[in-house]
Parts: C-alpha cells; sequence; structure tokens
C-alpha cells in the first residue's frame, strides 16, 4: 500500500500501471466507510501477494486528482491498467466483491507465470541460447494454454530452428478458430513454405536455376512460387516478395490467389510487435492535459518497410 500524491502520482500510477494493475482508493480521513474498506483492500492486496498494487489517496488533500477522476462521493476505487482506468466502484464493499471485481480484469497466477517464463525466453533468445528459450516458451504455454503471445513466439521460433516435430500439433488449435488469427495464418504459411520445399524436386536448385527457367518463360508461375517459396526458407523475405509481386502483377487469381496470400503472411511475420506501454504519452500531464505540442516520432526501418511493401501490393491489386 503507497500514499500518493500528485507529486508522485506519474511515478506511481501511470507508470507503474504499465506493469502492474494499481488500485487506488480515495478516501478521507473523517469518512466511516473509507474506514471500513481500508483494511479489506490492505487484506486482498496481501492475499493477491503481486497480483496488484493499492495506492491510497486522500482525495480532501489530492483534489486535483479526485476532480480528474470524476470521484463524487467515497470511497471511490478506481483500478488502473496499462496507463489507464478500466473500471472502478463506489462504497465499502466487503471483501468477496472486492476480490470479484479484481478477478474480472487481474491476470490468473498461471497466466502470470506464463508471462514470466516468456519474458525469460525473450531473454534467452537475446543471449542467443535459443534451446533454453523454446524450454521457456513451452513451460508458458503449458502455464497457459490460452496464451497466443506465448504460442506465437513458440511456434515461429521453432520454424526458424527447423524444430518442426511440434509445429503442426501447437499451431493447429489456432488454425481451427473461425476467423482465423492473421499472425497464426501467417505462421501456417511459412510451414508451408518450408515443408514443400524440404519435400519437393526443387529442394537443391539454387536461385539461378529458378532464374534461367524463369527466363525462358515469365509465366511459368509454379516456377516463380516456388522460387518465392524457396526465398521464404532461406529468409530472404523481400526477394519473396517481389517474386510474389511478379505473379501478382501478370495474374491475380492464380492458385485462388496464393502468391497474394503468401505475401500477406510474410507482411505479417515482418511486422514489428508493437512496443510494450511506455509509461507516459509525451505532451500529456498525468490528467490526460496536453501540455506540449506535437511530438516528431521516427518510424522503425522494419516497420517502414513493411509499409512500402503493403502499398506496392496494393499498386498490383488496384
Amino acid at each position: 500500500m503507497i500514499e500518493v500524491t500528485l507529486k508522485n502520482f506519474e511515478t506511481e500510477v501511470i507508470a507503474a500501471s504499465m506493469t502492474t494493475p494499481i488500485l487506488i482508493d480515495f478516501w478521507a480521513p473523517w469518512c466511516g466507510p473509507c474506514k471500513s474498506l481500508g483494511p479489506i483492500l490492505e487484506a486482498v492486496e496481501v492475499e493477491y501477494a503481486g497480483r496488484f498494487t493499492l495506492i491510497k489517496i486522500n482525495s480532501d488533500e489530492e483534489q486535483q486528482l479526485a476532480q480528474a477522476f470524476g470521484v463524487r462521493s467515497i470511497p471511490t476505487c478506481i483500478l488502473m491498467m496499462g496507463g489507464k482506468p478500466v473500471d472502478g466502484f463506489m462504497g465499502a464493499l466487503p471483501a468477496g466483491q472486492v476480490k470479484a471485481f479484481l478477478d474480472k480484469h487481474l491476470p490468473s497466477e498461471n497466466e502470470l507465470e506464463a508471462a514470466a517464463e516468456a519474458d525469460e525466453a525473450h531473454e534467452l533468445l537475446e543471449a542467443g541460447d535459443t534451446e533454453a528459450a523454446l524450454a521457456k516458451l513451452a513451460d508458458a504455454l503449458a502455464a497457459d494454454p490460452g496464451n497466443d503471445d506465448a504460442r506465437y513466439d513458440y511456434i515461429k521460433l521453432m520454424i526458424e530452428t527447423g524444430q518442426f516435430g511440434e509445429v503442426e500439433a501447437t499451431l493447429a488449435p489456432k488454425l481451427k478458430e473461425i476467423p482465423r488469427q492473421l499472425r497464426f495464418e501467417a505462421l501456417s504459411q511459412w510451414l508451408d513454405a518450408m515443408l514443400f520445399i524440404a519435400s519437393s524436386p526443387y529442394a537443391n536448385w539454387s536461385i539461378t536455376q529458378f532464374d534461367e527457367k524463369i527466363a525462358l518463360n515469365k509465366r511459368d508461375f509454379e516456377i516463380r512460387f516456388a522460387k518465392a517459396r524457396m526465398l521464404m526458407a532461406l529468409g530472404d523475405w523481400t526477394a519473396a516478395m517481389d517474386e510474389l509481386l511478379e505473379i501478382i502483377m501478370r495474374d491475380k487469381k492464380w492458385k485462388d490467389e496464393a502468391p497474394r496470400k503468401t505475401f500477406v503472411a510474410i507482411l505479417e511475420l515482418l511486422t514489428p510487435p508493437k512496443p510494450k506501454a511506455s509509461a507516459q504519452t509525451p505532451g500529456k500531464t498525468a490528467g490526460g492535459i496536453e501540455v506540449l505540442g506535437k511530438t516528431a516520432t521516427q518510424e522503425d526501418p522494419q516497420a517502414a518497410l513493411v509499409s512500402s511493401y503493403r502499398r506496392k501490393l496494393s499498386m498490383m491489386l488496384n
């Protein structure tokens, strides 16, 4: 439990809620119901062992914060996640109702364990320990089978390292969903390309051999598509997309639009992951009041590449 004022609100509430849910308790010393609710909230915080942090704000002394949250009576509790209020309640609720309120929003212990395992996996991957990263992602998925981020990262890393044994079984549940998530469809397309190249007559072809065949017939789409899939297997994504564009330019509907679908899959695989929420939004105060002009941002080179090829595809299709 932390006492917060306007002075430390940005750090203890806005920034902290990016990683841990924050429950704000607006109270006042003269408020009888506040005295009843306070110990309940503190006991629940201890019981929940880090799943959220309790913040207490004296609404008499911090009227600016109370007004910013539209507090009209006390006690009022506001749950903050990702720098934003997501829910709240008024009045002195019993412990059971407080827990029910929190459980609607807080990650479960299994979800927290899975998230921790996934974070460790990313650290191991950055350190170059691929096998340990795969093991951590497997643990994360076992702890929380509904963690789509862990499932995606696990499948992607298995494909990257050529460990196809568990890929299809791990991917299968997501391919049965309607509608399918594009990122899992993209993994399916990539896996298909890898398996095709490994088992096709083109497995030992060089890119030069593909180019020699294409030079004889620019509309040999089977060879062009096989070349694109070979380039995907080699990780030469831009060259693969360039080859797919050559097919799309000549015949948009060829093979049930397989080149377009593969192109879209590559774009999805190349799209940078969304950055984790930052501590605060530039140009905003704790109350969300603009204090600065527009902030110039520089586009990530990978994002710029994806945007460029999206435009190329759009031009070919229009």
